[in-house]
């Protein structure tokens, strides 16, 4: 199974980027996934989660009201729309998917990683 992220780039402050993550090879409808982040010299975190049971979602309080995550299980993909960006939210952006019995899907959970996408904010 794949994960492919896409959709990241370069953004002044204050601008939006929507990340995409397509999955393949078996599908992901019904897991717990999630966006992790990376910053130069920072261990990596995640970011937001989607859960399998009720969908229900979790947000790291920086990119609360501001980062939305989703997911359309009919086109295989999740999505991250990030709005109102910050010079620190610039990072590699992974998309992560939980296909044990994992709730939602911190990063000991993880089974299938996305080789990541480029964010960078400027100020």
């Amino acid at each position: 199974a794949q994960l492919v992220e896409s959709g990241g780039g370069l953004v002044q402050a204050g601008g939006s980027l929507r990340l995409s993550c397509t999955t393949s090879g078996r599908t992901f409808r019904g897991v717990a996934m999630g966006w992790f982040r990376q910053a130069p010299g920072k261990e990596r975190e995640l970011v937001a989660d989607i859960s399998y049971h009720n969908g229900s979602l979790s947000y790291i309080n920086s990119v609360k009201d501001r980062f939305t995550i989703f997911r359309n299980d009919d086109k295989n993909t999740l999505y991250l729309q990030m709005n109102s960006l910050k010079p620190e939210d610039t990072a590699v952006y992974f998309c992560a998917a939980c296909t044990g019995r994992s709730i939602s899907c911190p990063e000991s959970a993880v089974d299938y990683w996305g080789q990541g996408t480029q964010v960078t904010v400027s100020s």
